[in-house]
């Protein structure tokens, strides 16, 4: 992938240049040593010119081109940084040569920049870690999650709402390491379902291959891989939870009638629809594109008729933007809320039956009825999922808590002080021992032995 081999060939020229700074230092401080080493000898042999002869003639103290070290970082310390900021780390300063005038052996190292707190850690979750970047990735996910599920909210009712979930932030990330481990500890691979996942993505957005796809992600400002990543993670998490959690919770049909009978007005309703929609878009078009549009919009059409499931087709081919989820357009009561021949036309049909392909200002719209019930109290059969649904949620929540409860419990999980995980519990601490007496030697050695079974007893097989 290429972010690896980046991060690899990085490190590996981190090491190689680190490797050939100590070596220079190395031959700089051996190449000296030499030298001196020299000069004593030439004094103390007979012959030899005195302290007072010309500099001419004494030995030369510079080294040859091919014997210079490479460029040492300067031995000045770096500017201090104002009060409050940080001190800038450049990296053309590490290039500058080090002054003609430095000693063969500096007596005192260079002084190195100072450091610069690039990413705080905020929890450890076992081996891994949660940081301050993993916090507003977090952040910046809920503000996106917020416009979209409250487009319709004014800027004082969405900040409330934030407000109100952003002290589980940390909870939630604790609670999506732990199950991202959990699923590697249970072997669990999702690698196909992200190519599937994928895929639905660049069909739901009309994109011609996945090299497309990729370059839009880039484009929006997000690196691929990392888009890739956190579908991996949600799905990962989705999986551990449908193993752990919801595979063991059980609705019977007693549970089901029991909340039917106690709601009875929570079922009785007036005459409404449940509508799903396929709309192609001919807003803006051609004159001469519009033939093909309406030739496309028929073929949904027949596709339906044909046994075609219409909210598949509603993902892959609706330009409305009902299109990613199946086309769903919700409930509507027989009350004028939808446009008159629209109304008249849904109400006249029974549940899965569809309408002909309908010409709007816009576009052509096939609508169909994915539901249908009558004024008064809807019988069980046509509540029953919904029921089913209602309960299952209702003991979901509080069984995915217990369980990540439990996942707290049976892990480390350390909260760096000024933040808070809303959801702490007593885990399993991380504690120095002393090391063991020399007794225990003894005891593991029998151990092993007695692994290949026990040992016979000598007196009484003589015996």
């Amino acid at each position: 992938m290429k972010l690896e081999t980046y991060c690899l060939t990085s490190k590996r020229s981190d090491k190689i240049a680190g490797g050939m700074m100590r070596l220079n230092r190395i031959v700089f401080v051996a190449i000296g040593l030499v030298l001196a080493g020299t000069c004593l000898r030439a004094q103390n042999t007979p012959g030899s010119p005195s302290q007072g002869s010309p500099p001419a003639q004494q030995q030369p103290q510079q080294q040859p081109p091919s014997q210079q070290p490479s460029p040492q970082p300067p031995a000045a310390p770096q500017p201090q940084a104002q009060p409050g900021t940080p001190a800038p780390l450049k990296i053309e300063d590490a290039a500058q040569p080090a002054p003609a005038a430095a000693p063969a052996v500096p007596r005192t190292p260079p002084t190195q920049p100072k450091s610069v707190v690039l990413e705080e850690v905020v929890a450890r979750v076992n081996n891994e870690i949660i940081t301050t970047s993993d916090l507003q990735h977090m952040h910046d996910s809920l503000v996106d999650d917020e416009r979209q599920s409250c487009a319709g909210c004014t800027p004082e009712q969405m900040q409330a709402d934030l407000d109100a979930r952003q002290p589980d932030m940390l909870r939630d990330l604790i609670d999506q390491s732990l199950m991202v481990q959990r699923a590697k500890d249970m072997d669990i691979n999702v690698e196909s379902d992200i190519v599937k996942k994928l895929d639905e993505i660049r069909q739901e957005n009309h994109l011609a291959s996945m090299e497309e796809l990729e370059t839009k992600v880039e484009a929006a400002g997000v690196d691929y891989e990392d888009y890739k990543n956190n579908i991996r993670t949600q799905l990962l998490v989705q999986e551990v939870i449908r193993r752990e959690v919801g595979g063991r919770i059980i609705i019977d049909h007693e549970e089901v009638l029991k909340y039917y009978k106690d709601h009875p007005d929570e079922f009785t309703r007036p005459e409404q629809v449940v509508l799903r929609e396929i709309f192609i878009n001919t807003d803006k078009k051609d004159p001469s594109e519009i033939p093909a549009l309406r030739k496309k919009a028929d073929s949904m059409l027949e596709r339906v008729h044909n046994g075609d499931d219409f909210g598949e087709l509603a993902k892959h081919f609706s330009d409305g933007s009902t299109a990613a989820q199946g086309g769903e357009l919700g409930v509507f009561q027989h009350d004028g809320t939808l446009a008159a021949d629209i109304e008249n036309k849904v109400f006249k049909l029974n549940r899965n039956e569809v309408t002909d392909v309908i010409e709007a200002k816009t576009g052509f719209l096939i609508i169909q009825v994915e539901q249908r019930y009558a004024a008064g109290l809807q019988p069980l059969d046509k509540v029953e999922v919904e029921i089913n649904n209602k309960l299952y949620m209702q003991k979901m929540e509080p069984a995915l808590r217990d369980y990540l409860k439990q996942l707290r419990q049976d892990s480390y999980v350390d909260v760096k002080p000024g933040y808070v995980d809303t959801a702490a519990v007593p885990s399993t601490g991380i504690t120095e021992v002393s090391p063991a007496p020399d007794t225990t030697k003894t005891k593991k050695g029998m151990k092993r032995f007695l692994l290949f079974g026990k040992r016979r007893n000598t007196t009484s097989s003589s015996s």
